[in-house]
């Protein structure tokens, strides 16, 4: 297993090729939601990459502060491809993801717009629910939120 985050500038086109693939294939199809994935946010977001074999596992989009949240610094797109879910996986590129907004953005905290039947995975890695529960995308999400001060 290996991981690495890179600039959306940097991804080689085979990389952005299969990051788009996976997301579609879950977001898209195995979620049945249809919805535009690719979107301007890609191209300022730095890119979490897990692959096994070489292959492509798991990704996250990581965005600085501005962007999504004025305040905070964001993980989403967080995707783990089927046939490796149940592996630990998720919880590895998460920790990366979040290893990487701490040593970047150390001032911001992070916040992810989390679909609710995964709160306490989230929760786990050390998020805490904010808010109401929201429909985006027709799917039941919350906000998240993870401090960089505890």
């Amino acid at each position: 297993m290996e991981i690495k985050i890179i600039s959306f500038s940097d991804l080689s086109n085979i990389d952005l090729h299969n990051i788009m693939q996976l997301r579609q294939s879950v977001f898209v199809v195995e979620q049945n939601c249809p919805y535009l994935d690719s979107d301007d946010y890609d191209p300022v977001a730095h890119h979490c990459i897990l692959k096994v074999n070489n292959q492509i596992a798991a990704v996250t989009r990581i965005l600085p502060p501005g962007n999504t949240y004025e305040k905070y610094s964001s993980i989403g797109r967080v995707v783990n491809k089927n046939i490796y879910r149940g592996k630990g996986y998720g919880k590895d590129i998460m920790k990366a993801s979040i290893d990487f907004c701490k040593k970047n953005y150390p001032s911001h905290d992070i916040k992810i717009s989390a679909q609710t039947y995964l709160r306490q995975f989230y929760s786990n890695l050390g998020f805490k629910a904010t808010g109401e529960y929201y429909l985006e995308d027709n799917i039941p999400h919350m906000a998240m939120i993870y401090s960089l001060k505890d």
